[in-house]
């Protein structure tokens, strides 16, 4: 049906080859067109948000400090699946060594993990900005600030590195073929000789547990920021307080939503959705936040908006100046 020939060897298959969405093949090419796009806007959007914060420093507060690594982050996770998503929909080229695929498996479910620790990081800073803002620098030092980024790390490594030992210590001696676009987790998993379910099992709960502590910790936060706004006597500052929190609440929508629909979708959704729409949902989720992230800083966050024109003017009028 693929078109491609399964491997019945008994070894590990040297290579495995990704077919893109299944059942959507005709349409690979404009696939490739968008994601070529979504791709270019990402890095040019996330390295002007790096560019920005860094070389500004009125931008050196912790709130931007964790926008800047957000920003690594997503071109990371773009970066470590779109080319070869981009690459199988032009060409159907979809072959991938088996240590490229558990390395690309490893970065991409790792910067997952890293980006919503940095939403927790990001909602604490916006809890203690608002709620003590006196106490504000005295609260998130440096020191903090480098112990929560280090935290984050070592949580994302300590939960995918068993998982991906895992799944890569298993027999795969029959089909080489990933129904997928990328090296994901429970699609290579069914192509397994022996039962992935513990490695499975241990990917929903940990992942789980992570988003869901996450979660609960930043609806936490944003039900005591509601509390501190709504007791502010002036309905310009309670708008002046909202306002600082509009782009954090639309990254975590933008965040949140796909991704457990992603994930809960091939879980649960097996028999109801289509599996094209699955890897659909999977496929977007890497691309869609990385894409609009800068954006929705960039257009909500009016020190970033002007210091990114500014930017922006000053590039543009010494270009025209060395060509004329």
């Amino acid at each position: 049906m693929l078109g491609i020939p399964y491997n019945h060897t008994m070894e590990t298959p040297a290579t495995f080859f990704l077919v893109g969405i299944p059942g959507l093949q005709s349409s690979h090419l404009w696939l490739a067109i968008s994601l070529s796009a979504m791709y270019i806007i990402s890095l040019l959007g996330n390295t002007l948000i790096m560019t920005v914060i860094w070389i500004d420093f009125t931008l050196q507060e912790p709130m931007y400090c964790f926008l800047y690594v957000l920003a690594a982050v997503d071109i990371v996770m773009a970066s470590s699946v779109v080319p070869k998503m981009v690459s199988i929909f032009f060409s159907g080229n979809g072959s991938i060594s088996f240590n490229a695929c558990f390395t690309q498996m490893y970065i991409v479910h790792a910067a997952t993990s890293v980006e919503t620790g940095l939403l927790l990081a990001m909602a604490f800073d916006r809890y203690v900005a608002i709620c003590k803002p006196l106490h504000y620098k005295r609260i998130l030092t440096p020191q903090l600030m480098l112990a929560m980024s280090m935290a984050i790390t070592i949580r994302a490594v300590i939960f995918m590195t068993p998982l991906s030992w895992m799944l890569s210590h298993l027999p795969f001696c029959g089909s080489n073929v990933v129904l997928h676009s990328y090296c994901e987790h429970i699609a290579v998993a069914k192509l397994a000789c022996a039962d992935p379910m513990p490695s499975s099992l241990y990917s929903v709960i940990g992942s789980s547990i992570i988003v869901g502590s996450d979660v609960a910790f930043i609806a936490a936060s944003y039900q005591l920021i509601l509390r501190a706004v709504c007791g502010l006597s002036s309905k310009n500052a309670q708008l002046k307080a909202l306002s600082t929190c509009g782009s954090h609440v639309g990254v975590m929508a933008l965040y949140y939503l796909p991704g457990m629909a992603s994930i809960y979708v091939t879980w649960l959704g097996k028999a109801m959705v289509p599996l094209h729409t699955q890897v659909l949902l999977a496929d977007l989720y890497v691309v869609i936040p990385p894409t609009l992230n800068p954006i929705i800083y960039g257009l909500r966050t009016k020190q970033i908006q002007k210091r990114t024109w500014s930017l922006l003017m000053h590039c543009l009028f010494d270009y025209s100046k060395l060509g004329s």
